[in-house]
């Protein structure tokens, strides 16, 4: 099988990548990535050598580039990762987040609706429903979104539903629950609490920091989307969560016991606009297709902080801005 993924130098997407071509030996990758801040290739340096891999630099807002690589490369599948993902970003400069997540969606979907391309595959989010008291949402729930990233992501899905509807296009949506792990840029939540303390820096808690999210460890997520990709029905939307709901609070006393540090060290900031309470999925749907998350919140959070402890070099980089100035003059960008 070969795939085109789009946005596979990035957090998920690279770790979907590594997870792919080691379960399935005779598969082939192509990775669309345009190596924004958040792009980064060492995440895939293990990698690169690897003979069913194939990198391309490209904005998938590009037609022709994404429209010579359906027709050249004829992939089976497309899987769509590429996104501007950061709810402050999306905040203070919300543009990029429609042209990419938006905008960038439409081409891709014009080039596997004018290919013989058999399966797309939407990578989406749980913040597109919005904000949850109690239970928990399910498939089918309205989506309310709450802040431009969560918009634009809404957006894309409900445009890959109408080719599904308007079209008749093989398509299929995953929506995840929060997710940790290795190679996570750090400004999300858990590397920036991680990495700040290992330079002995305070973290920042947005408001009380009671807010809830639920956790799923990155290869879960992975294991999650392949699934889908491999059993999913035609046309439906699959919730890929964990039940690990904890506040950030909680993730923050998390963190700073294992670092040996107190509550000294974090520091209370003002809150998010339109900040969302609390995230829960319901996710029988795709449990019914024989899938659960395997791995245990404690031990691979521990793993997490073990892993940040152990590259800093990867991560000083990019905090030091020494990674984006080298990319920048490296590839011309």
């Amino acid at each position: 099988m070969k795939l085109l993924i789009t946005g596979g130098l990035g957090f998920i997407g690279s770790n979907f990548i590594r997870y792919i071509l080691n379960k399935y030996q005779d598969y082939e990758v192509i990775n669309l990535d345009k190596m924004t801040y958040a792009g980064n290739p060492e995440n895939l340096r293990d990698i690169e050598n690897n003979p069913g891999y194939k990198f391309v630099r490209g904005d998938i807002c590009d037609k022709t580039l994404v429209t010579n690589l359906a027709s050249g490369e004829k992939p089976d599948a497309i899987i769509n990762f590429a996104a501007e993902t950061h709810v402050d970003r999306s905040i203070l400069d919300p543009e990029a987040f429609i042209k990419t997540d938006i905008f960038g969606t439409y081409t891709l979907l014009e080039a596997f609706r004018k290919h013989n391309i058999e399966k797309f595959l939407q990578i989406s989010t749980d913040e597109v429903y919005g904000s949850i008291n109690q239970g928990k949402f399910k498939e089918d729930d309205f989506i309310k979104p709450n802040s431009p990233y969560a918009s634009s992501k809404a957006g894309a899905d409900l445009l890959v539903r109408s080719y599904f509807k308007t079209y008749n296009l093989p398509v299929l949506i995953t929506r995840s629950s929060n997710n940790y792990g290795p190679y996570q840029y750090p400004e999300k939540l858990i590397p920036l609490f991680i990495t700040n303390l290992l330079e002995d820096k305070k973290v920042p808690l947005y408001g009380d920091g009671l807010n809830v999210r639920d956790w799923i460890y990155v290869l879960d997520n992975c294991s999650g989307i392949d699934t889908v990709l491999h059993k999913g029905k035609i046309g439906e939307v699959y919730n890929i969560g964990a039940d690990n709901e904890k506040t950030n609070k909680e993730i923050t006393e998390i963190i700073l016991k294992d670092l040996g540090k107190d509550n000294t060290w974090t520091e209370h900031v003002e809150d998010r606009p339109g900040h969302d309470f609390r995230y829960a999925l319901d996710f029988k749907k795709i449990k019914e297709l024989g899938w659960k998350p395997e791995h245990n919140f404690k031990e691979a959070i521990e793993e997490t902080i073990e892993w940040y402890k152990n590259n800093q070099n990867w991560w000083k980089k990019i905090k030091s801005g020494e990674y984006l100035e080298y990319y920048k003059k490296q590839y011309h960008l």
